[in-house]
Parts: C-alpha cells; sequence; structure tokens
C-alpha cells in the first residue's frame, strides 16, 4: 500500500494576531501529531504554507495516485489531536482513501475543505 503523507501547515496562526511569542497554533499542531503513534507507512511533512490561512489550522492526508486526497482546516492542536489520528489511521486503513462518512471522526466530518480525486 502507497504511503501516506500528512502535510500541516505549520505557519497556520488560526486568527491569531501575529505576535511572534510563542509556537504558531500549526507548529503545535505538527508538534503534537509528531509526538502521536501512527500507523505504520504514514508520514508527517511541515510545510510553511497552504493558503489556507481563513481556515487555519490546515492539512492534507494523501496516499498517492491510487487515492483520494483530503484537505482540512479548523483543526485545534488543544482538543483535535485524537480525533485526527483516528482519521489518520482510518484513511490508512483504505485502499482507495475513502472513508465511510459514518466512520469518520467529527473533525474529519465537518471541517473539510476539499477532497480531491485519484489521478487518472
Amino acid at each position: 500500500m502507497a504511503e501516506v503523507v500528512v502535510t500541516i501547515c505549520t505557519t497556520c496562526r488560526a486568527g491569531q494576531p501575529t505576535d511572534d511569542e510563542g509556537p504558531r497554533p500549526g507548529s503545535r499542531l505538527y508538534q503534537a501529531l509528531s509526538g502521536e503513534e501512527l500507523p505504520e507507512g504514514v508520514r508527517l511533512r511541515p510545510v510553511e504554507c497552504l493558503s489556507a490561512c481563513k481556515r487555519g489550522c490546515s492539512m492534507i492526508v494523501a496516499g498517492g495516485p491510487d487515492r483520494w486526497t483530503y484537505i482540512y482546516g479548523d483543526m485545534d492542536p488543544d482538543l483535535h489531536v485524537p480525533q485526527i489520528v483516528d482519521g489518520i489511521r482510518a484513511y490508512a486503513g483504505t485502499e482507495d482513501g475513502l472513508v465511510p462518512w459514518r466512520e469518520r471522526p467529527e473533525v474529519f466530518r465537518k471541517q473539510s475543505i476539499a477532497r480531491i480525486p485519484p489521478q487518472e
């Protein structure tokens, strides 16, 4: 099965002021997920901008050319990490990236920005 890549925008401010005190929420989300036990074959990838500033913290879950790709926003590093890990686990367990609606964690059902079909 193809590697799953979870891309996290580390510069997301999640609507907070632009002061430089402490790590930004996007960076905190990346650090929190880095400390979690993720399924084998899942790689976290930090990037500096996903251009989803109005929906930060944002992230992408992708699994190669044969799977659907998802973009999520409004992720809270203090509240959503367990649900995000559950969602990544469910996604990683699929061949095509399609997790049945009722099996997706609430944040993956309600905070999806876009889903992108597999490449042809």
